[in-house]
């Protein structure tokens, strides 16, 4: 089996790796809660309740058509 050789990806060098590491290191550390409250919204959803009722409506029309 060939051994693998321990060299940086094709076209990145070390500085850039440790230029981009900074970047993201920044742009963590400057993410607040605030920040991550722009990408989440409360939606108000149908209530499981009220969608196995229909479920349950349609199903009976289903199968009363079936019947007959």
């Amino acid at each position: 089996m060939a051994k693998r050789k321990n060299e940086q990806p094709m076209g990145h060098s070390s500085k850039e790796n440790e230029d981009l590491r900074a970047i993201y290191d920044k742009f963590r550390r400057e993410f607040s809660a605030a920040d991550l409250q722009t990408y989440t919204e409360i939606e108000e959803g149908i209530p499981a309740q009220q969608v196995l009722e229909e479920m349950e409506e349609v199903y009976r029309k289903l199968t009363r058509k079936k019947k007959t």
